[in-house]
């Protein structure tokens, strides 16, 4: 049938690379909250899966210099998906 993804398996998943992007840069939890001005419970939180805001994952994506990427990806996604509205 369909292949579905929830919002679980993606926070996790966005967790899993926030670590390994860290991890790369040799740096603490502790060390990028502070770079981030930020807890490092938030760093931790994203990190678990948990719930994070908007704004800390945004933070986060400048941060690994992956915010144009992500901005890139929607601003593609809304120009394809540019369809005038049935309703």
């Amino acid at each position: 049938m369909f292949n579905t993804v929830h919002i679980s398996e993606v926070k996790l998943r966005v967790g899993a690379l926030v670590k390994l992007l860290r991890k790369r840069e040799g740096i603490t939890q502790e060390q990028l909250a502070e770079k981030l001005a930020m807890s490092r419970l938030t760093v931790q939180n994203l990190e678990s899966g948990k719930n994070a805001t908007m704004d800390t994952l945004l933070i986060v994506l400048q941060h690994f210099d992956l915010l144009n990427d992500f901005y890139a990806f929607i601003d593609n996604e809304a120009d394809n998906n540019n369809q005038p509205s049935l309703y």
